[in-house]
């Protein structure tokens, strides 16, 4: 009988309290014009880029169909947190509903995936390239970049809901306030009031084969490109083949550095202030530079773009 009150009463959530970026009424509608303008900018400069490569037939190749991808995932990815994110800095502290916030979870994990994927796959794109030149229309073909999309996002969502099954069957029995701007993973598991041990073992595998799988594999491709570039006889060939990869390294490294630290450790994180500026990097801060990474060396790009503007 008591351990049957005991359910009950730690099933009684309904809703989470978000306490937002910063609980400083003085600083707040600062960074509320400052995040709005980075929302703003994020969706433009990535609009513009699908909208490059959408309608310029000398884009229609395969690195630059994967950024079209990778900018369609960041304005999905930024319209996950960032309103949020806005909603807490306007108002103060907002209380979310528990259906709403495991379906902020599902697609903020969904797409997290997806980019890890994504980017391996880039990283893939500019092996061959670089690499076997010879092979590159073979293997890399429509119909093999279309697979390595789809398998991005269609993995990222399937690792989604396993993981948000896990958390959303854990028992809230209170307190209910989260010290994040958004529902994520490592709050949500410090609030459960019920044993988290297979929770956080599927978190734990599932980083370790997402994160440090597509790690891997785009640590080995620019480990082999490295190697064939520093074979090249001629200084303006190995120049030529490295700033096509610098941006591409600049991306991997600012998210995985920032994503790894929070995402690839099982136990719960305490320093949830720590983890808050770091999401505020691959949340908003990433979005936003990835077209500037990408494109602001680009020649094919800037010629499309004057095109376009002419």
């Amino acid at each position: 009988m008591e351990r049957s009150l005991e359910t009950g009463n730690m099933n009684r959530i309904g809703e989470f309290v978000l306490l937002g970026l910063s609980t400083r009424a003085d600083i707040r509608d600062v960074l509320f014009a400052v995040f709005l303008s980075l929302y703003t900018l994020t969706l433009l400069e990535n609009t513009l880029v699908i909208y490059l490569v959408c309608s310029h037939s000398e884009l229609c190749k395969p690195m630059y169909f994967f950024l079209g991808n990778l900018s369609c995932l960041e304005m999905c990815y930024v319209s996950v947190t960032v309103p949020s994110l806005l909603v807490g800095l306007r108002t103060g502290p907002c209380h979310v509903p528990f259906t709403a916030c495991m379906t902020q979870l599902v697609f903020f994990i969904s797409l997290t995936c997806m980019e890890c994927t994504l980017l391996a796959s880039m990283a893939y794109d500019r092996y061959v390239a670089i690499c076997r030149p010879l092979h590159y229309p073979l293997l890399m073909r429509p119909r093999v970049c279309l697979g390595l999309a789809l398998s991005s996002w269609l993995g990222g969502l399937l690792v989604s809901v396993a993981k948000t099954t896990c958390i959303a069957s854990l028992s809230y029995c209170g307190p209910n306030v989260l010290n994040h701007f958004f529902c994520d993973i490592s709050p949500l598991l410090n609030l459960s009031c019920t044993h988290v041990a297979l929770t956080e073992l599927v978190d734990f595998i599932s980083a370790i084969v997402i994160f440090c799988g597509t790690l891997l594999v785009a640590l080995a491709s620019y480990s082999a490109i490295g190697v064939a570039v520093l074979r090249m006889p001629s200084a303006a060939a190995r120049r030529k083949a490295f700033s096509t990869c610098a941006s591409h390294l600049v991306v991997v490294g600012i998210f995985y550095s920032a994503a790894l630290f929070i995402y690839c450790r099982p136990s719960r994180i305490k320093s949830m202030d720590l983890n808050k500026v770091l999401s505020v990097v691959y949340t908003v801060l990433t979005p936003m530079c990835n077209p500037v990474i990408y494109c602001l060396r680009n020649r094919e790009v800037h010629a499309a773009l004057r095109k376009t503007l002419h």
